[in-house]
């Protein structure tokens, strides 16, 4: 078929819309108090997204949807009564009287189809990340959102974490003083260096291969190459370890330091392969300072086996072994190492650490002296957030106005991975590069499917 623009795809989504557009706080909550949710993706993170939204006593399950029928009846059995899907198109068209807000849980290249079709009806949208495939999508997410005033939050959970939250207030009470740089690392890869996969399998009776593909560009299937795990690996479909780790690492320093999009990026990386992305990555942003941090501001990230490189601000007290993964405030009065996750920040005075004192945060209570210290006891924090919200009870704190520009940072990042050892320059006001040939992978077209 031939393909069509992002934009057309927007608007023929729209003509399927049938409700009157309203404030989101007179019309997600139905009459008895109750949230009626639709679920697309629930394989895999979308399982649990299922399981933890569906936890809140307010919530009625209304609809399923998935590409995959196994997923799809695995999840029916834990809620019956809701409605089956294979085509999220199909379900609006047939029930969005009945829905008050989507949860998306697709591959990467599907987070924005279904959720400017979701918010185009007025839905509330709590979207995993990272938020959008392609820049273009970000800023179209984050107009279409504030426009309808709709809910919306996106998936990094660890946001409404103990841990997280106080890392910020530390940062931002001026712990270590202006902030002059970040070092974040994971040595996850979701990369891919080898050869592209040769030959055609039949698909899997279980799927339906044209709608996982969706909008993305026709292909023959592979078995163990897209679905149901690897497609992270993929630039068609996924965003690699910088688009999975680096959202949830990069999070609390992004919001701790009021960061907005970077000026300039450059990733060291191999050269690009059109088909899998970098399985290591160093990638320099710099931003506009911020009234926390220094006048000139870098941010490191660092991925793949062997991650972080040795470097002076990552030196530990005693000689310890960084974490596993994690992120490190560098700053005028000494260092917050942050690590990822279930644990708490550590101050470094002078090479050694330093004991926290919460009192005057446990005070005026922007924190608890009782942290819940277990992630079964988290986890549901930042869901239910999204529920209290979508039933005016409570605001989400990482609405799409913020999360769009996180996800466009780390989107950044992945599109310097095609010109590696270079910097490129982004203009914020006109969301372009100087570079040109930079500016093709802000968008692609839409598969007309």
């Amino acid at each position: 078929m031939d393909s069509k623009t992002r934009r057309n795809f927007i608007k023929s989504s729209a003509a399927l819309a049938s409700i009157s557009i309203l404030p989101t706080s007179l019309w997600a909550s139905s009459k008895n108090g109750r949230l009626r949710t639709a679920h697309i993706g629930i394989g895999g993170m979308g399982a649990a997204d299922l399981n933890d939204i569906s936890s809140h006593k307010s919530v009625d399950v209304v609809a399923l949807c998935d590409v995959d029928s196994i997923a799809l009846s695995s999840a029916s059995k834990l809620h019956p009564k809701a409605k089956l899907y294979s085509d999220y198109r199909l379900m609006f068209k047939e029930i969005s009287d009945s829905i008050d807000a989507v949860i998306i849980s697709t591959p990467d290249h599907t987070h924005a189809p279904a959720s400017m079709m979701a918010m185009e009806m007025n839905k509330s949208v709590y979207c995993q990340k990272p938020l959008t495939h392609h820049v273009s999508e970000a800023r179209a997410m984050r107009k279409l959102a504030e426009e309808k005033n709709l809910v919306t939050q996106m998936g990094i959970q660890v946001h409404s974490f103990y841990d997280y939250k106080l890392a910020t207030l530390l940062i931002q009470s001026g712990i270590i003083g202006k902030i002059s740089s970040v070092r974040a690392w994971s040595p996850k890869n979701w990369g891919y260096d080898g050869p592209n996969p040769q030959g055609i399998d039949s698909v899997p009776e279980n799927l339906d291969w044209n709608l996982w593909l969706g909008t993305a560009s026709k292909r023959s299937y592979k078995d163990k190459v897209y679905h149901p795990a690897n497609w992270r690996k993929l630039v068609d479909f996924g965003c690699g370890t910088l688009g999975d780790m680096g959202v949830h690492i990069f999070d609390t320093p992004y919001n701790a330091l009021e960061l907005d999009v970077p000026l300039t990026i450059k990733n060291n990386c191999r050269k690009p392969n059109e088909f899998g992305f970098p399985e290591n990555n160093t990638v320099t942003y710099e931003f506009p300072g911020t009234r926390y941090t220094t006048e000139s501001f870098k941010w490191i990230w660092n991925d793949g086996s062997g991650a972080p490189k040795i470097h002076k601000n990552l030196k530990l007290p005693n000689n310890e072994k960084l974490p596993l993964q994690g992120a490190m405030f560098i700053g005028e009065k000494g260092r917050l190492l942050l690590p990822h996750f279930m644990e708490l920040p550590r101050l470094i005075v002078n090479g050694e650490y330093k004991e926290l004192d919460l009192s005057s945060l446990e005070e005026s209570g922007k924190i608890t002296n009782k942290p819940i210290r277990n992630y079964a006891g988290e986890s549901h924090l930042h869901y239910h957030q999204f529920v209290d919200a979508c039933l005016g009870k409570d605001k989400c704190s990482a609405p799409f106005s913020y999360s769009a520009r996180l996800t466009e940072t780390i989107l950044l990042g992945v599109i310097a991975g095609r010109f590696p050892g270079k910097k490129l320059h982004w203009d914020n006001n006109t969301a372009r590069f100087k570079e040109e040939k930079a500016n093709k992978f802000l968008d692609a077209p839409y598969r007309d499917f």
